[in-house]
């Protein structure tokens, strides 16, 4: 029998009820959309990633279509952090260089006489794994040097592939959050470079080029939608960690298509809800969750919102859900062993997390009342992104071979 004590959610009544006419994200406007798309298609690596229509497990879910977007495939480095940091590093050295990030390319920045005029960098950020690496990959490309630090439980592989990018890179004894504290300190005592997407006061400029940077994908996947001739989604699951994937995600989706954007749920690990928490604390202040976070979802184990990313979840995201790591395993497995006629996707534990909470919430009896107050239905057209392939692959086939986090 399946445990669901430790699935909670809140339904956000007024998401839909505090707006105006014209909805608008003020860093996510149509122009940002534009220079940000237009950044990363210079890159040579850039690929659009693939979109996957799984239509048998929308058959057997009962509803019209679940679309997956399949971020392994970006620039080689199995996630789609890269998005953001390499933008955000784009956008510092516009800034330093007193330029438009629009006349400028990765190739331009690699240049000589570009770096000469920058001279040496160093970028730092804290990291679980996947941001760290597309930090380390874009200081590479650009000839500049990376500190990266991760925090207590990391996987050492994850820790190889930083370094691998030719970042110094180390695992330390702290949470997540303690190794943010100590990479500002680190980046403040070294005349180094922050890049980090948790923002607080007086540190937001940096984490808001982050989340711009990841619009790049749902802007991918609204565009492959229509070409194959489809309506955009009704529901899409975020996942979120300090929240800026998610809030970038929603921002885009508002700044698009305003009042007819997507129902949206966020989901988190019940180890480090912390724009659960907030929600459920309700007074309009993010809060944090403090200590270690043993969860699978290693990319989600934030306990600090990001204060940029927090006004846009708590105002305008439609649900929240807190939900035991096998909810991940599942659907890690789900997607690895797909139904006859569906792709194969290989997803990790932050990636396949919205996979999970949907089949949950459409085959448990005792959750269907979820599934109603999202209006799910057999005419949903649901899209989740799978943030990530299989970036620790040890704990991957852990998982999908050995049968850990099982479900029952």
């Amino acid at each position: 029998m399946m445990d669901i004590s430790s699935f909670k959610y809140i339904a956000n009544n007024q998401a839909r009820k505090i707006e105006t006419e014209h909805l608008s994200v003020p860093f996510m406007d149509q122009e940002v959309i534009g220079k940000v798309r237009s950044f990363h298609k210079r890159f040579p690596e850039y690929q659009v990633t693939p979109l996957h229509s799984l239509k048998a497990l929308s058959r057997r879910l009962n509803v019209q279509n679940i679309w997956i977007k399949d971020e392994s495939y970006r620039f080689g480095l199995n996630a789609f952090k890269v998005l953001g940091g390499s933008y955000a590093v784009g956008k510092y050295l516009a800034n330093k260089l007193g330029m438009d990030i629009s006349d400028l390319s990765f190739e331009i920045l690699k240049s000589r006489e570009m770096k000469e005029r920058l001279g040496e960098i160093t970028f730092v950020t804290a990291t679980d794994g996947n941001h760290g690496r597309g930090i380390a990959w874009a200081a590479s490309q650009l000839g500049q040097k990376s500190v990266v630090f991760m925090p207590k439980g990391s996987s050492n592989i994850r820790l190889n592939n930083i370094k691998k990018e030719g970042a110094e890179a180390s695992i330390t004894d702290l949470n997540y959050d303690d190794a943010v504290k100590l990479a500002k300190h680190y980046a403040d005592e070294n005349n180094g470079v922050l890049v980090q997407d948790s923002s607080w006061d007086g540190y937001e400029e940096i984490p808001t080029w982050i989340m711009q940077g990841y619009c790049t994908l749902i802007d991918e996947t609204l565009e492959q939608i229509e070409i194959e001739g489809s309506e955009w989604p009704t529901h899409v699951f975020l996942q979120a960690g300090v929240g800026s994937f998610a809030a970038s995600v929603l921002g885009y989706l508002i700044t698009k298509m305003g009042k007819n954007r997507p129902i949206t749920t966020i989901v988190e690990p019940n180890e480090a809800a912390c724009i659960y928490k907030s929600v459920e604390v309700n007074d309009g202040n993010p809060h944090a969750v403090t200590g270690f976070m043993p969860t699978i979802m290693a990319g989600l184990a934030c306990g600090e919102p990001s204060t940029v990313a927090w006004g846009l979840l708590r105002d305008y995201a439609d649900m929240y859900i807190s939900c035991p790591d096998y909810v991940s395993a599942k659907a890690m497995r789900m997607l690895g062993n797909p139904l006859p006629g569906d792709p194969r996707v290989i997803s990790g534990e932050s990636g396949a997390v919205g996979l999970g909470v949907l089949s949950l919430i459409r085959e448990e009896q005792v959750l269907h009342q979820i599934a109603s107050q999202l209006h799910i239905n057999a005419d949903s057209r649901i899209l989740i992104i799978s943030t990530e392939g299989d970036t620790d692959p040890e704990g991957y086939r852990n998982i999908v071979w050995d049968g850990m986090y099982p479900s029952f």
